[in-house]
């Protein structure tokens, strides 16, 4: 049973991406239709006492991989609105979810405390890929990513301690929960911090855990913190695993790339999994009994306590209008409500007392109905508000170098978005001088080309000097990043990379042909390279197959429109194209370029060829008009 929810969650996800609707909504109806309600085939109950360690487990994992994803840098510049979302926002709901229930379900304040302190949360496992798919801007993503991690540690505490309270009533009970609250959240942050350092530390040495072992260190490492911690002080676990996951995430341990892939790949099948597990134990009898109050509740959680919750927790934070309609709209539950609704019914039966089944029938209602209305309507509400990031526009180069640095400036100056990646200072510092835009970092990193926002790009442009790393950047791309068309520079001299490697992964070969792409770079860097404009009057459709080495065709303007050279393109009567000749071997590319249908450079307006003069004189390029 539970290798099929294994199985089951795995193709759910995959069925939701490809209907573009969110996996958990599919997760969910999967989980119901194999229940003991409809199939039968899917019963958590025969799990018995493994239930519990399960989703801790991956509870452990999910929690880790989410404080991964949290970028510090980014944080600090929303932290004023993450901060007042977490501390007050959160108590608005819990606040607001009791007196709705209260009101509409007639359910006694200890109920309804408990379904207060339950729907607090809401579920960054829901929130994280939703936020992806469609594209929302950087900033706002950020801050409902961590709302959603950092109230699941509150409000799990929170919620857990409320429980407590409810099961055991007594005059100074209320402030024993306090103080076990708090050396719960206490407990988890210390053990977290010590245990993110040391892992931190030992992934950060290059060699000294052997390689293809870092990903099983880590996992051993994260569930270890979370039950090390639980053992010292019972549910302190998960803030643990958070705050481990946070501290490794921002630390630059080796193969970092591989780390959060692994990851990644690890939370999308516990995600999974549990959905299913927990749908199952749904009974559709128990949310049918609850009637259209339920819906009522939702109603209510979703059009007016959050759009408040945001209102008073975000009031002078410099957040926009528009961010704050968008942010009092999307808050789906997620995995922790789940997992605590599920572990409240149990402990509540256990103390005899009532309500438990129906308090978990609710929260999978408000579960079920704010990820299904709020998922598929984000998209919608995002394009309305104008919040998702622009798609389908613009050029992302991994290389800062000379070469790329003129590709970027021209397209740039054509009206092209256009962002640089690369790891050597002078080369960054050198692509800001001129205006470029730059990113200092590893682009094979999956944290780098999220920065770079690749995956809204048009071309992903792989120009270093390392034939093998422009290779492994078209890779990343095509298996990770959905839309950009990649272009990637290979020098015929290396034999472990070649032309059908590079067509097998679905790229281009940029400038047409196999290129000495570092000699090319060098000529650069030292001054030797001629820049000129030529002109085609010949035979539709042709390319610059049999050009010498001498030649390098760099962009073609058809139409009126600039785009690179690659190995698709063809070449129409009238189009013009900007060609870089070797200062050495000029006079054997002019003869090619004339016996083929070039004709002899033609001059530019002069503010371009002022721009160009400039630009010659800072990279020591000798450009003609």
């Amino acid at each position: 049973m539970f290798a099929l929810a294994m199985l089951v969650g795995v193709v759910a996800q995959s069925l939701g991406r490809h209907v573009l609707v969110p996996g958990i909504v599919v997760l969910l109806g999967a989980g119901v239709a194999l229940g003991p309600d409809v199939a039968n085939v899917i019963r958590p109950q025969q799990l018995g006492a493994a239930q519990p360690a399960i989703v801790g487990f991956a509870v452990a994992i999910i929690m880790f991989e989410g404080g991964m994803r949290l970028d510090l840098g980014r944080l600090r510049k929303q932290a004023q609105a993450i901060r007042r979302l977490v501390l007050i926002g959160s108590v608005i709901t819990a606040l607001g979810g009791t007196a709705t229930c209260l009101l509409v379900m007639g359910w006694d304040l200890r109920l309804s405390i408990l379904f207060g302190t339950l729907v607090m949360v809401t579920g960054p496992t829901v929130i994280g890929p939703l936020v992806r798919r469609i594209r929302l801007a950087p900033s706002l993503a950020t801050i409902l990513e961590a709302e959603g991690i950092f109230v699941d540690v509150i409000g799990a505490m929170i919620a857990i301690m409320a429980l407590e309270v409810a099961v055991a009533p007594s005059t100074g009970r209320f402030g024993d929960a306090l103080v076990t609250a708090a050396q719960r959240l206490g407990t988890g942050i210390a053990i977290g911090t010590a245990g993110g350092f040391a892992l931190g530390g030992l992934l950060r040495v290059p060699r000294l855990v052997p390689h293809g072992m870092t990903n099983i260190l880590a996992l051993a490492g994260a569930v270890t913190l979370y039950e090390v911690s639980h053992a010292v002080v019972r549910d302190s676990g998960i803030p643990a695993a958070m705050i481990a996951g946070i501290i490794v995430g921002n630390l630059r341990v080796h193969r970092m790339s591989e780390l959060v892939e692994f990851k990644e790949q690890l939370t999308v099948l516990l995600i999974g999994t549990l959905f299913v597990l927990l749908a199952a134990d749904v009974r559709l009898a128990d949310v049918g009994a609850l009637g259209w109050p339920a819906l009522v509740v939702v109603a209510v959680l979703s059009a007016v306590v959050r759009p408040i919750t945001v209102a008073l927790a975000t009031a002078g934070t410099g957040l926009g209008w528009r961010d704050k309609v968008f942010l009092g709209w999307v808050a789906p539950r997620g995995i922790v409500a789940a997992a605590v609704a599920s572990l409240f019914a149990d402990q509540l039966g256990d103390a005899h007392i009532a309500g438990g089944i129906p308090l978990r029938a609710l929260v999978f209602t408000v579960i079920a109905v704010t990820v299904v209305v709020e998922g598929l309507s984000a998209g919608p509400l995002a394009t309305a508000l104008g919040l998702r990031r622009a798609t389908n526009r613009g050029y992302v180069f991994l290389g800062a170098n000379p070469l790329a640095r003129y590709l970027a400036e021209r397209l740039a100056a054509a009206g092209e978005p256009v962002e640089l990646i690369d790891y050597d200072p002078d080369d960054c510092r050198a692509a800001e001088e001129a205006g470029l835009k730059v990113i200092n970092g590893n682009g094979l990193e999956a944290r780098t080309l999220a920065r770079s926002r690749v995956d809204a790009r048009t071309h992903a442009v792989a120009v270093t000097s390392n034939e093998g790393v422009n290779l492994l950047f078209a890779q990343h791309i095509a298996d990770d990043f959905f839309g950009p068309r990649v272009l990637t520079a290979i020098d015929p001299r290396d034999i472990g990379v070649n032309v059908a490697m590079v067509e097998a992964r679905g790229a281009s070969l940029l400038f047409g042909r196999p290129i000495e792409i570092g000699a090319w770079i060098s000529r650069w860097r030292r001054g030797h390279v001629e820049v000129a404009r030529y002109v085609y009057a010949g035979d539709p459709a042709a390319t610059f197959a049999g050009a010498p080495d001498a030649l390098l065709p760099l962009l073609v303007e058809h139409a009126g429109k600039l785009a690179l050279v690659d190995s698709a393109t063809q070449i129409a009567d009238g189009d013009a194209a900007e060609l870089a000749i070797a200062a050495e071997r000029g006079d054997a590319a002019r003869a090619w370029l004339a016996e083929h249908g070039w004709t002899a450079p033609v001059r530019d307006d002069g503010d371009r060829d002022s721009d160009r003069d400039s630009d010659g004189d800072r990279d020591g390029v000798a450009r003609a008009s």
